[in-house]
């Protein structure tokens, strides 16, 4: 078991307070990917943000790869979540100024765990496994959107985390760029035997998951 959330409850308190989450419970395993989906306002990003360790301000438990989050410092917290979380979001985030090859590099050279040649050689890899090797020395504006969703994916994944957290990643893709890149993601989750979980309001990519978890008004539908 990658990550447990039980009875996690989660408040806003502008413009007055009002309840987001009611008491989510849901474990993730290695090797799943898991789909959490909703329209607009059901709470499925908000619950990404705390599975994905961004947001510690909630009441429940969080426990990822056996580390209770809420009890970890912010020092810990950041380093924890470089280890060991990889980010794809719906906008790709990549820095216009460096090219793909370095785009994928920066979260490993952030952790410095590796010299910059062992990093290189992984980046290099990644952007093969995502289709994306001939395209590493090109400026990351110059991609297509489905392109840049791949560098993003081989980004995510530079550190070798255990769990890859995607909120809406297809969210501005056209369907076949969409399908190929849930395909990428379904593939990694079986080939690297990483969890995975999509927040989404994609139906096809909510029949297709190993698991799908439905969301209204913050609380998940059995």
């Amino acid at each position: 078991m990658i990550l447990k959330a039980k009875q996690i409850n989660k408040y806003f308190t502008e413009p007055e307070k009002h309840q987001v989450l009611h008491d989510v419970s849901l474990s993730i395993s290695e090797g799943e990917l898991v789909s959490v989906f909703g329209e607009s306002g059901s709470g499925k990003s908000t619950l990404l943000y705390i599975l994905s360790t961004l947001d510690t301000d909630f009441d429940g438990d969080l426990t990822i790869y056996d580390h209770k989050i809420k009890r970890l410092t912010a020092s810990q917290l950041i380093d924890f979540r470089n280890k060991h979380i990889g980010f794809v979001y719906q906008f790709h985030y990549l820095l216009p100024e460096f090219n793909v090859l370095q785009n994928v590099m920066l979260p490993a050279m952030k952790l410095s765990l590796k010299s910059k040649k062992e990093i290189e050689y992984d980046a290099m890899s990644l952007l093969a496994e995502v289709g994306m090797k001939s395209f590493a020395k090109r400026p990351a504006y110059q991609l297509s959107g489905g392109q840049q969703q791949r560098v993003a994916i081989a980004r995510a994944l530079i550190n070798n985390p255990s769990l890859i957290v995607a909120d809406e990643p297809t969210g501005n893709l056209d369907q076949k760029n969409s399908e190929l890149i849930f395909d990428l993601l379904k593939e990694i989750t079986g080939t690297k035997n990483k969890a995975v979980v999509i927040a989404t309001h994609n139906s096809k990519i909510y029949h297709n998951s190993d698991r799908s978890i439905e969301m209204i008004d913050g609380v998940i539908r059995l």
